[in-house]
């Protein structure tokens, strides 16, 4: 998703004792379901008959079930009348008048009805407008363990079984499920039951079905059909992804050496939908915006995210879907490959997108910034109930899984990696796999003890700082220590020492052979050369630190050439977050970035820009001035390669052009630059008045933000018009995000007001006006305010086993600084039932606590900075 088996013979990863799964006493080989959904009442019919092989004596069968209700039961055709749920554990127990014996097998006939529920959970209902009309359609989003909300089921990963689906519905509706449609029989009342083939083996989170009103464009390039379904209108959208879909299956054929399993692909927009898209096998499902776009009127940004979610999808149907993680301890093993392999494609199918450099400012630091705090977890992490699987669904689970795998392909070789990969698919295919597993064939194929090595990177939280101290004659020594945000690490908390692969830089070339396997190392660099950087091309998992003067050597090496886009990105954020944790003076990551200002590559402006926007989240309650200053400083730092490039679009305008256009311009117009806002006024007062063109896909975005930044209601209401009669989901979704950078009150109040109408504001964007309040003073303050008077409603929206409630929380919190917020947020929860979300709770904690201790350590040093190099008048 683009977020133990109960044998536990490995005995590296202990199956806690209290883990929640049914018993082992059967075992679900094929499931016969037909399903109705019916939009009148918002309920569903179901029917099923499960076959299990019974694995030991025994009277009675539990399965997962939860918000269903069993009319009729059988088991092998005699009536069970002695069945019993339990509500906290989700279960439902059929108890047996003749034992089951072992050996036998067993047939459970159930008949039961169902909430078609707008949770966007299990089998459930979006609704999208039509011609002012609201219609419905019925979806499905089993993952992790809300298969057990659309039928009682064996609802566990290891638990793999076939299944038979058939689904009633109105003639003229189209019913989709995972695999190719094998009848279709006529009812009465208008009605039809499509009966689809028979799936191979897979795991009941992948189980998909859909029934609407939908139409489709098509690739007829690879193999086996694929088809993009939307609602009617918007299906012609589809076609960019359909034909990305094609090359990369085409791709992951060939480098898995596994032909796609299945006779189609169809992949389905659905208008509300908790994550970005599902992996379902064979049945894609998509957010509309990860999926749908316009190619001439879509900024470069966009196009990157669908192209990456769509591959991200397809190398599921062979990583997860083909074969699958035992439990959830091992959703890395899924969400951690299939993110490495969607950027892998990406750079082999559009080589000029370089989007491993992207890479580093963007899944690395993903890693790094989250597991930097306390309240990160392993990547393995032992989970015990269904509503702790949701909060795993992170950047640990997909960042730092996809950094261990890009650190590992790197070690091994990338062909040998992929090697290793094809050969592990291919032995354990229709099978669950653990972690252990994987670095075995790794091992098998590369002659490394990748088990060995990789054990301590997925089984520990953290990650090293590796401190770096210079002597005589070329001599530098390297420590490690594990790395917090807050700058307090306790002995108790520094216990494991990591295999630092150090990849050494000098002026010889890359010495990506030496390995920081103890505490401390000597290493020698040559003497008559005064250039070395560790961690050469940032390949690895760790923050380094270097004395100040090697700063500043650093940044002299980035002007004359020495260093890789990665180097040069990989030392802005390291400065800047070793700066924010204390290891580091601020003004060293200040001198670094200000000699940088010739910079032409935009990933490397980007975590320059990202670094600044972090000294202002952190700055955020202090005074104007010193934001000003701050301000004062972007402009002088970003002004003369924004005069260079400006800001027009044309048509030969490469992508890294694109991107470095769009980044500064928006930095530009965050500063307050008069004349990028003059300009962004002008074009938004066209484009309201009817000019379309007026505004570069590129740069909707910022306008929208710098509009409503200094707008008043006029501004709001002409905002909320393009919102609700958008040309795109790109622009209505740049419309929802900028609601949240008004600056006066009374219209904060209408935003905060609208986060509940889920009749303007649907559930699942309720995050993204938030985003926006989270950007200044006044909104993060607001934000709080509504949090709190609606604790109960946010609560009864986004119920705590849904992942939503957790990204709510992170959002209204995690923009305070200061210790008495901290306090004051603490306290309003302490009186709450935080399962579901208490990580994400953690986490912001952690992170108020970060931001206070960098405004309260640096501010002055920082003032004074600013006022030395003439940013301020202090």
């Amino acid at each position: 998703m683009c977020r133990h088996a109960l044998d536990n013979t490995d005995s590296a990863t202990a199956v806690p004792s209290d883990r929640e799964v049914l018993p082992t006493n059967v075992k679900p080989l094929h499931y016969d379901l037909t399903l109705e959904p019916l939009f009148d009442t918002f309920k569903f019919n179901g029917e099923e008959t499960i076959d299990f092989h019974v694995n030991e004596d025994t009277d009675f069968i539990t399965l997962n079930s939860l918000e269903i209700e069993i009319e009729e039961a059988k088991l092998n055709n005699v009536p069970v009348a002695d069945f019993s749920f339990d509500v906290d554990k989700q279960t439902v127990t059929f108890k047996s008048a003749e034992p089951l014996s072992k050996g036998s097998d067993a047939k459970l006939y159930l008949k039961f009805t169902g909430e078609l529920n707008n949770k966007m959970a299990g089998f459930y209902r979006s609704s999208y407008q039509e011609n002012g009309e609201t219609k419905y359609l019925a979806t499905t989003q089993m993952e992790p363990t809300d298969c057990r909300r659309a039928f009682p089921s064996y609802d566990e990963p290891s638990a793999k079984a076939k299944f038979t689906i058939s689904l009633i519905a109105d003639k003229k509706l189209v019913a989709l499920s995972n695999m190719d449609e094998k009848t279709t029989v006529d009812l009465d009342s208008g009605k039809k039951k499509v009966t689809f083939n028979t799936t191979p083996l897979m795991s009941t989170y992948l189980v998909a079905f859909i029934v609407g009103d939908l139409k489709y464009v098509e690739n007829n390039d690879y193999r086996v059909p694929i088809k993009v379904w939307a609602t009617p209108g918007s299906e012609h959208l589809g076609q960019y992804s359909a034909d990305i879909a094609a090359k990369t299956l085409s791709f992951f054929d060939k480098k898995f050496d596994i032909p796609y399993p299945l006779p189609k692909c169809d992949m389905v927009a659905i208008h509300d939908f908790s994550a970005g898209a599902m992996e379902n096998f064979g049945l894609i499902t998509y957010r509309t915006i990860d999926l749908l776009l316009d190619p001439q009127n879509t900024n470069i940004v966009t196009k990157q995210r669908v192209t990456e979610v769509v591959m991200h999808e397809l190398a599921h149907q062979w990583f997860g879907n083909l074969v699958t993680m035992d439990f959830w301890d091992g959703l890395w093993l899924n969400e951690g490959f299939a993110t490495w392999m969607s950027w892998y494609a990406c750079d082999s199918l559009y080589p000029d997108w370089k989007v491993w450099e992207s890479y580093v400012a963007d899944s690395l630091q993903s890693a790094l910034t989250l597991d930097a705090l306390r309240a990160s977890h392993p990547i393995e992490v032992p989970v015990k109930r269904a509503d702790e699987i949701n909060q795993i669904f992170d950047a640990i689970s997909y960042s730092k899984g996809s950094s261990l795998l890009k650190m590992i392909s790197r070690w091994l070789g990338e062909d040998v990696f992929i090697k290793g990969v094809s050969n592990y698919l291919k032995k354990h295919k229709w099978g669950n796999t653990k972690t252990s597993d994987l670095w075995e064939a790794l091992s098998d194929v590369s002659g490394q003890d990748v088990v060995k090595v990789m054990d301590i990177w997925t089984k520990n939280v953290g990650y090293p700082l590796i401190k770096v101290e210079e002597g005589a004659n070329g001599s530098i020594n390297v420590t490690q220590h594990r790395f917090l945000a807050t700058g307090d690490v306790k002995p108790e908390e520094d216990s494991v020492i990591y295999p630092v692969f150090l990849g050494l830089k000098t002026s010889e070339g890359l010495d990506e052979s030496i390995v920081l396997d103890s505490r401390s190392k000597t290493l020698q660099v040559p003497a008559s050369d005064d250039f070395f950087k560790i961690n050469g091309d940032q390949a690895g998992i760790y923050r380094t630190a270097y004395e100040s003067s090697r700063w500043s050597k650093l940044g002299a090496a980035g002007v004359e050439g020495k260093l890789s886009v990665e180097d040069r990105v990989g030392l802005v954020a390291d400065a800047g977050s070793l700066a924010s944790s204390g290891f580091v003076e601020t003004t060293s990551f200040l001198n670094l970035i200000k000699s940088w200002s010739k910079e032409s590559n935009y990933v490397v402006w980007d975590q320059i820009l990202s670094g600044i926007g972090s000294i202002k989240g952190a700055f955020i309650f202090e005074d104007e001035e010193f934001k000003e200053a701050l301000n004062v400083f972007t402009v002088d730092l970003i002004g003369e390669k924004l005069k260079e490039i400006g800001w027009e679009f044309g048509n030969d305008d490469s992508f890294a052009d694109q991107q470095l256009k769009g980044s500064l311009f928006a930095s530009a117009a965050n500063a307050g630059q008069k004349e990028v806002v003059d300009f962004s006024q002008k074009a938004f007062a066209a484009y309201i008045a009817g000019d379309k063109k007026a505004i570069n896909p590129n740069l909707r975005a910022t306008i929208f933000n710098v509009v409503a930044k200094t707008g008043d209601e006029k501004t709001f209401e002409q905002l909320l018009s393009v919102y609700k009669n958008p040309q795109s989901n790109e622009e209505k979704i740049a419309a929802l995000r900028s609601f949240g950078r008004f600056t006066k009150p009374e219209i904060l109040d209408k935003v905060t007001a609208l986060l509940l109408q889920s009749d303007v504001v649907k559930q699942q964007d309720i995050y993204i006006p938030m985003q926006g309040l989270r950007a200044h003073r006044l909104g993060v303050e607001k934000l709080w305010t509504w949090l709190t008077q609606n604790w109960d409603k946010v609560y009864e929206l986004l119920p705590p086993g849904l992942s939503m409630l957790g990204s709510v929380v992170t959002i209204a919190t995690s923009g305070f600084t200061k210790k008495e917020q901290r306090d004051e947020v603490e306290k309003f929860f302490k009186t709450k039932d935080t399962k579901g979300f208490d990580q994400g709770l953690a986490r912001s904690l952690d992170i108020i606590a970060s931001k206070g201790n960098w405004a309260s350590r640096d501010g002055e040093v920082i003032s004074k900075w600013l006022a030395a190099n003439g940013y301020s008048n202090k």
